[in-house]
């Protein structure tokens, strides 16, 4: 655990689960809420928000395979596997139903583990994502407009050997081009999440959220079958996804509420996590 970690009173675990080790953090006490970062983010990513949840709630924040302090593996990183490897730390932890919040990449695992698992999901709370068969796909297409790093990250190996050695350049780059304010992620902040990707095996770990994108969408064409039953919150950054991620997901849940947050980018937790705490805290007290 380094000075960045030790700075915050949360108390730091792993587990065995689908044969890797997951590191999480956990706080508080009450019924659980599982928070789910994004790329190029770790569990640190909910540093801010970590402390109003745990005066109600039991938070568990781990840390996805192939980030942060988790295992590194080659494979495991399509989002079924990925909400496997959470739904077995949950199991472990002796908790069945649980509130999951992801953002990002955390947010498409989470709804996989929604539809996987829906009886053990009390409410769901997605934040500026497209998913894998639900829009997506046209973010992804530069020829229309699309953000170019997805095709870049899909590629084999080249990623690793462009950017390592540079990842403060290269992660830099998203926090200050995504977010409304460039100086709301703070350089101590982008510091950690670069230390974190500068550890063998974590940039490929990351890259590989991306090369299984397609086969994710294709996997997910199933849930259109059937609509989501629990509670949803969806909101996203303003200059981000805005409410078109809420709208996305009304033809797949029954009852999907939030919208768009002013004067935020794209990494709510860090630029906003006043609202974002406010807008939790109503939400998942909601009978």
């Amino acid at each position: 655990m380094n000075k960045i970690e030790e700075t915050f009173n949360f108390e730091h675990h792993t587990a065995i689960v689908n044969d890797i080790r997951l590191h999480y953090v956990m706080a508080g006490s009450g019924e659980p809420i599982v928070l789910l970062h994004g790329w190029p983010q770790t569990w640190y990513e909910w540093k801010d928000i970590i402390p109003a949840l745990a005066q109600s709630y039991t938070v568990i924040v781990p840390d996805l395979r192939g980030a942060g302090l988790s295992d590194k593996p080659v494979t495991g990183y399509d989002k079924l596997t990925l909400a496997q490897d959470i739904y077995l730390l949950v199991e472990q932890l002796g908790f069945k139903e649980v509130s999951l919040v992801g953002h990002d990449i955390g947010a498409m695992v989470a709804f996989t583990y929604a539809n996987e698992y829906p009886e053990d999901v009390k409410k769901l709370v997605l934040l500026d994502a497209l998913l894998p068969g639900f829009g997506l796909e046209q973010l992804m297409d530069v020829a229309n407009g699309g953000m170019w790093h997805f095709g870049f990250h899909m590629v084999d190996d080249l990623p690793e050997a462009l950017v390592t050695g540079r990842e403060y350049q290269y992660l830099n780059h998203y926090f200050k081009k995504l977010s409304y304010n460039p100086t709301s992620i703070k350089e101590e902040d982008v510091a950690e999440y670069v230390r974190q990707y500068s550890k063998p095996g974590a940039l490929r770990g990351g890259f590989n959220y991306y090369r299984t994108l397609l086969e994710d969408g294709h996997y997910n064409q199933q849930y259109k079958e059937r609509k989501l039953k629990m509670p949803i919150l969806a909101y996203g950054g303003e200059t981000s996804t805005g409410d078109y991620f809420r709208q996305s997901l009304l033809p797949i849940a029954d009852h999907v509420e939030g919208g768009s947050i002013p004067e935020c980018g794209h990494y709510i937790a860090e630029e906003q996590p006043e609202f974002l705490i406010n807008a939790l805290t109503k939400f998942l007290s909601q009978s």
